[in-house]
């Protein structure tokens, strides 16, 4: 898959970036590049997030174990099956980019 980049400045969270749960084996890259002063966490959820009503407000996320409160650029994976990653911010006014690659499902 292409790779998908979310980014916050400021406090707030990033669109959802829905993954292929289906995908054998499933690898996800994150990687998160810092400018500025900014405290960010990567979410992922095993919640169907094409379920009609469904809004992220209201999911149920999961602080994936290396990227919560962080302030620096810094990289994880993920190799078991979820189905949507997104980027959240909780104090400074930098930027914070998530760069999520999925790979997986090649002969």
């Amino acid at each position: 898959m292409r790779p998908v980049v979310l980014s916050v400045t400021g406090v707030g969270s990033s669109a959802v970036d829905p993954l292929d749960h289906y995908l054998k084996p499933f690898n996800v890259s994150l990687a998160v590049r810092v400018t500025g002063t900014i405290t960010y966490t990567v979410q992922y959820t095993y919640d169907d997030v094409f379920a009609v009503g469904y809004t992220p407000a209201s999911g149920n996320w999961v602080n994936h174990p290396s990227l919560t409160t962080q302030t620096t650029t810094l990289d994880s994976n993920i190799a078991y099956p979820v189905r949507a990653v997104r980027l959240t911010t909780s104090a400074g006014t930098g930027t914070a980019t998530l760069t999520v690659i999925q790979a997986g499902g090649g002969s």
